[in-house]
């Protein structure tokens, strides 16, 4: 009983950390001007239909056929991630 008793309390301290550190990077960090930025393209227009669930399979095939080959760009993952990692 008593490592039951230790890892529940270990789960609810590392519990209790992840909750103190995703505060200071919602909070103090670029992160959530960044994730703002990186998904501008669903608060209007199709990106928004899509989010609401407007379009199907179909309407998307013809919205990539129409618009051709897009130019790549970064996600900034690693950036994300860096991010994350700098606060743990």
């Amino acid at each position: 009983m008593d490592d039951v008793f230790y890892a529940h309390i270990g789960g609810a301290d590392t519990f209790a950390r992840a909750l103190l550190i995703a505060d200071k990077i919602m909070t103090s960090s670029p992160y959530n001007e960044m994730r703002k930025k990186r998904y501008q393209s669903f608060d209007s227009g199709k990106g928004k239909d899509y989010e609401l669930g407007k379009l199907n399979l179909t309407d998307l095939y013809e919205i990539a056929r129409s618009n051709g080959e897009l130019e790549l760009q970064s996600g900034k993952q690693e950036l994300f991630e860096n991010i994350v990692n700098q606060y743990l």
